[in-house]
């Protein structure tokens, strides 16, 4: 098939309609991401990053609702990356570069830029490896998850009163955790596991009842330490497995 012909079919697909409700809830996630940049613009630093945890959850919904309702499409999946460069990278970078790293002059800016360039990267590799990397895990931090250990540092420092030079310092040396990490081979956790929603023992529900109690109960300070949390176990995990792939490896390696 000649690519005139390829180019004739894309053009008549779209012309038979897209699908409304998966993509709806990627629009509302682009709204949400815009919302933060204009916040953070008007100095509601808190209210920012509220929008970008909301922009998280409206990012974590069109896809499952595309996959439940046998609404995926490719033109969804290309509007999905747009708004994560969006909401994820640009947003959250102009966010960091105002409340905390505009003290900085152009290194501030540049060190923004830097998370959002290393965002940006990190979907476009996403993009191409998709259908050859296990499912099961990410390489590299997901780039929604970075935007929300931002969200969830700016929550915190509101919640402490946290001022000054330790949030600049501590937010510069964030930034570039973030960008290493999002470029990074170190493998994470997808929320996107099959086995995750399969049946669980009983216990794992317990735990998850009261995690959700206390989240709700402190928020800011509670979805920090999971971001956190999210955060280190990447590298944690790696090392652990580089260290028993080494073991295993002087094990079976004959005696000199």
């Amino acid at each position: 098939m000649s690519d005139d012909c390829l180019r004739s079919e894309k053009r008549e697909n779209l012309r038979k309609g897209v699908y409304i409700l998966p993509n709806l809830i990627t629009a509302a996630g682009i709204f949400a991401g815009f919302y933060v940049i204009i916040a953070a613009t008007d100095g509601h630093y808190d209210r920012a990053a509220w929008f970008i945890l909301v922009a998280a959850i409206f990012d974590g919904l069109d896809g499952k609702v595309a996959r439940l309702t046998g609404t995926s499409s490719k033109f969804g999946v290309e509007l999905d990356s747009l708004a994560d460069v969006i909401s994820f990278g640009v947003a959250p970078g102009v966010l960091l570069y105002l409340w905390a790293l505009r003290p900085f002059g152009k290194l501030g800016w540049l060190a923004a830029f830097l998370y959002v360039i290393c965002g940006a990267l990190r979907l476009a590799r996403f993009n191409v490896q998709v259908s050859t990397v296990e499912s099961r895990r990410f390489v590299g931090i997901p780039i929604p998850a970075a935007a929300c250990i931002v969200a969830t540092c700016v929550l915190l420092f509101y919640e402490l009163g946290g001022t000054g030079t330790i949030k600049m310092f501590s937010m510069v040396v964030l930034v570039f955790i973030l960008a290493f990490l999002m470029i990074s081979n170190v493998e994470y956790l997808s929320l996107k596991d099959p086995e995750l929603f399969k049946r669980q023992p009983f216990l794992i529900l317990v735990v998850a009842i009261m995690l959700l109690i206390v989240v709700v109960a402190k928020p800011e300070v509670m979805l920090f330490l999971v971001g956190m949390a999210y955060m280190v176990s990447g590298p944690v995990v790696s090392f652990l497995g580089w260290r028993k792939k080494r073991r295993q490896t002087n094990e079976i390696s004959p005696e000199s």
